[in-house]
């Protein structure tokens, strides 16, 4: 397998990447190619030790920011490491492309290079939700798409289903439609519309869900439109960051309370584990030709290797391949 990574993208880089690439390829036989300034990437790879032949570099002089207009840049920027590296997917020359750089760029690249799979109207982000003590769920969509169709939610929960059995490993993963009810008949007309589409699928459809029973495991696949899905991580992580903080300061206060967090050091390190987002590895842009995953802007070397590590299952579980055989054996029509 060919890893192809961005080795200009995100806060981190090249550094991150290039520490993250050596980390993984000391645990798998697999090709990574670092694409970006040649010059940076190399140097960092001698700063840091690298003696091996299984990491090569691929020159791209131009780099896609979180400033410019995403479709612009792709259009323009040709040489851009994002450009590059889903050309390079596109022609065969990678089997997976990882950056941490601009989500607008690799959304557009994987549109305008990759394309659709067909039956697909729109991609989207599938993001791992941590759940604390038991297994992540996936929600999707996280920010591709602030406003859908019913369709769309149908295709965010088959993609989801898709990659969590066969990435993540859970057989026959319970779908849920995010909702402020349960009852079937509650929410807005796309949850509705979307409920009945969903019910009347091949997955296994579990029905509304409310965002306060998330953090109790109630499904494996979260779906909902991207704009709510954004919200929903964004408002968890705050949440998460600012629970931990909060402890910490607790636990920090005298004596006793040191005594305390320090019979409970390994309980402590677990929870943080679990909301951590690097033990996670990218999120999946799903519904494009082509396997990619985005990394957290300011993923450190770890998250990097992490990344490399869940992208393998990605491809080697033919999870592209497996969507567009149940789109076209189940998919709904374009017109819903």
């Amino acid at each position: 397998m060919r890893i192809i990574l961005d080795g200009m993208g995100g806060d981190n880089a090249p550094g991150a990447i290039v520490e993250g690439a050596i980390e993984a390829s000391k645990e798998i036989g697999d090709e990574i190619i670092i694409i970006g300034n040649e010059d940076l990437i190399k140097k960092s790879l001698k700063k840091l030790g690298y003696g091996g032949n299984r990491i090569t570099v691929v020159n791209a002089a131009e780099v896609i920011t979180n400033d410019e207009s995403p479709v612009r840049a792709v259009r323009r920027k040709k040489d851009s490491s994002i450009v590059v590296g889903m050309n390079m997917l596109k022609n065969g020359e990678g089997d997976v492309f990882i950056s941490a750089g601009s989500t607008g760029g690799l959304l557009a690249g994987g549109l305008f290079i990759l394309g659709r799979i067909e039956g697909i109207d729109r991609p989207a982000i599938g993001a791992v939700y941590p759940v604390i003590g038991s297994k992540p769920s996936l929600l999707v969509d996280t920010g591709a798409n602030a406003e859908c169709k019913p369709k769309n939610l149908l295709d965010f929960g088959i993609m989801g289903s898709i990659y969590m059995e066969k990435v993540l490993g859970r057989r026959n993963p319970r779908v849920g439609l995010v909702n402020n009810g349960t009852e079937a008949h509650k929410g807005t007309t796309l949850t509705k519309e979307a409920y009945s589409l969903l019910s009347g699928s091949k997955l296994n459809f579990i029905g509304n869900v409310e965002t306060r029973d998330l953090q109790d495991s109630v499904c494996d696949v979260i779906v909902t439109d991207g704009f709510t899905g954004n919200i929903i991580v964004k408002l968890t992580e705050g949440m998460g960051l600012m629970v931990l903080r909060e402890l910490k300061s607790r636990f920090l206060e005298n004596i006793k309370s040191k005594l305390g967090a320090l019979l409970l050091k390994n309980q402590l390190k677990e929870i943080k584990k679990e909301f951590d987002y690097i033990e996670y590895g990218g999120a999946p842009i799903l519904g494009v030709k082509g396997a990619v995953l985005k990394m957290h802007g300011s993923s450190n070397g770890r998250a990097v290797k992490q990344t490399i590590l869940k992208a393998l299952p990605y491809v080697e579980e033919n999870v592209i391949g497996t969507i567009e055989k149940f789109v076209r054996e189940y998919g709904s029509d374009d017109d819903k």
